[in-house]
């Protein structure tokens, strides 16, 4: 079987091969390289001999992608491939370019360089995680600034193969090893300066897409300012060596205890000044009257009470006085109009047995009972005959006094008794009828006007 596939290859012609040298070893006039093909992850071997390569202007070394134009040969004994090659070239720049653009392309359209997924660098990360050369200049670069900004900082160190066909796979164990670490905050890959070829490796296809997964934020320190890889680009931070990843990781000490100084002395500042608007205040408020002297403000207070209670005083009085004037003036005029004081002036009162005022002689029937009410007690009387007054007699003398209330009913007849009366009880009629003509009844009484003459009169009834 071996045979047939030697036969088979031996029947081959001469073929272009092109990859990246991952090893290249001289010896004498043979020279054995390791090509390798970084994107399918696969090797083969080339020998040539040691001509073959110084034919070039800059002989190709480890790490330089070249074009191979070979013949495959085969070793029957040990079953192996190999490739005899004829002539090496080096692979265009422009040829290169052009790969990593067309890579670029297609890893922005898949929205891996999308700065909405950028992560924020956390302040002040508890581990940072550091992949770079063993013993390289960019790992003393990060780890010198890195503490010299914070002593305390703590890096988890990984070193790797930073070019030639082991880099993008040790790069990308030691990526995702920091990325389980569970103190590891943030990742660093450095690498100092180099050719383009020599950073093909942090433009891996592989490379790029594990930073892309990366759960812990990335920072890409590769090369100079100038060195673009694509690492730079999906990496959340791109520093532009590792002396600024360490600067842009690890914040500085100094600068943190200037920007607490500063914000002491502001707060400090901001205390004071409300202090002192707060004893601005309370001073202006200790020199008003009130408080400055308390005491003699409690005696204004208290004269102003005193003369605020005698003002009251004597207003409460005069309108007591004023009041009482008027009660004993409404008392005399009620004195002066009550039914009893001209009762008491000699006045009487006629009334019916229903209890109705009689205001004209006119009015009761002959032989009719009436009550006569006087200021003190009453009679009862009986109607014998009405006698008509022409004028004013010498018992019933013209003068009286005015109505008050207009209840004294005048009458121009004279009434008598149906039963004549004795000479000795005539006369003391008479003279109670005169006694009564000095003042005029009140309504419904007999005065002057007209008179009742009665006999067998009964006081008391």
């Amino acid at each position: 079987m071996l045979q047939a596939v030697g036969g088979w290859i031996d029947r081959l012609g001469a073929i272009w091969v092109e990859g990246q040298i991952a090893e290249l070893n001289s010896r004498g006039r043979m020279s054995y390289l390791t090509l390798r093909d970084p994107i399918a992850n696969a090797s083969v071997r080339v020998l040539c001999e040691t001509s073959v390569l110084r034919r070039q202007g800059t002989p190709p070394g480890p790490g330089d992608r070249v074009v191979v134009h070979a013949k495959p040969d085969f070793y029957q004994l040990k079953g192996t491939f190999s490739l005899r090659a004829r002539e090496i070239r080096h692979v265009g720049i422009g040829e290169l370019l052009a790969r990593l653009e067309q890579l670029r392309r297609t890893l922005t359209a898949e929205g891996l360089f999308a700065p909405e997924r950028k992560r924020p660098l956390p302040f002040l990360p508890n581990t940072v995680g550091l992949v770079c050369g063993r013993d390289s200049a960019a790992e003393r670069d990060v780890l010198e600034n890195g503490r010299r900004r914070w002593p305390a900082v703590r890096f988890e160190v990984r070193p790797v193969a930073v070019q030639g066909d082991r880099a993008t796979r040790e790069v990308i164990d030691a990526l995702r090893e920091l990325d389980a670490h569970p103190e590891v905050d943030v990742i660093v890959i450095a690498r100092g300066g180099g050719s383009m070829e020599d950073l093909l490796p942090f433009s891996d296809e592989a490379l790029v897409r594990a930073a892309a997964e990366a759960a812990t934020p990335v920072v890409s320190a590769i090369g100079h300012e100038q060195d673009t890889p694509l690492l730079d680009h999906v990496a959340d931070v791109r520093a532009s060596t590792p002396t600024d990843a360490a600067k842009k990781v690890v914040p500085d000490v100094g600068e943190q205890l200037e920007i607490i100084r500063q914000l002491r002395d502001r707060g400090r500042r901001v205390i004071k000044g409300g202090l002192d608007r707060e004893f601005t205040w309370l001073s202006g408020i200790r020199s008003r009257p009130v408080l400055a002297d308390p005491v003699r403000e409690t005696e204004r207070l208290m004269d102003q009470v005193l003369e605020a209670r005698d003002r009251a005083r004597r207003s409460l009085t005069i309108s007591l006085d004023r009041a009482a004037d008027e009660l004993r003036h409404t008392e005399a005029r009620l004195h002066a109009l009550s039914p009893a004081t001209t009762l008491a002036r000699g006045y009487a009162i006629v009334q019916r047995e229903d209890g109705s005022v009689v205001r004209s002689a006119t009015e009761p029937a002959v032989g009719e009972s009436l009550r006569l009410r006087f200021a003190e007690d009453g009679l009862t009387a009986t109607v014998d005959s009405v006698d008509a007054l022409d004028g004013p007699t010498e018992e019933e003398p013209e003068t009286r006094e005015p109505r008050t209330s207009g209840r004294a009913t005048k009458s121009g007849s004279r009434r008598t008794a149906s039963k004549k009366a004795s000479p000795s009880k005539k006369a003391a009629s008479k003279k109670t009828a005169e006694s009564k003509k000095a003042a005029e009844p009140e309504a419904g009484g007999t005065g002057t006007d007209g008179d009742t003459t009665t006999e067998n009169i009964t006081e008391g009834e």
